[in-house]
């Protein structure tokens, strides 16, 4: 999977990038077949924000998050696409499911 990781009036440090990082695992756990992620780190005045979009098979998955530490909104942004992320492979294996299901009764 392809990492992109910017910021928009931040340096975008070691630590950070390590963090962001250390979360992807827990994308690559729910699915394998992740294309990309694009993570925007931005700072406005009191609110850090983090902004990602993750790139899959079928999908493409936004998600925001704005909080008073960087360290927070990133693990705010990475809880939310780890929601949208098991919705979407909830959807496509019940969809699955259900077309499988109708050729068997109706073969």
């Amino acid at each position: 999977m392809q990492l992109q990781l910017s910021g928009q009036q931040i340096e975008v440090t070691p630590a950070l990038r390590d963090h962001v990082s250390g979360k992807i695992d827990r994308l690559t756990r729910l699915d394998e077949k992740l294309i990309g992620l694009a993570v925007v780190l931005a700072v406005d005045k009191l609110q850090q924000r983090a902004s990602g979009t993750l790139t899959t098979t079928g999908a493409t998955l936004h998600a925001e998050a704005a909080e008073a530490d960087m360290y927070a909104s990133i693990d705010v942004l990475f809880d939310k696409l780890v929601d949208q992320l098991r919705k979407h492979r909830q959807k496509v294996s019940n969809k699955h499911q259900r077309q499988a299901r109708e050729e068997r009764q109706y073969g």
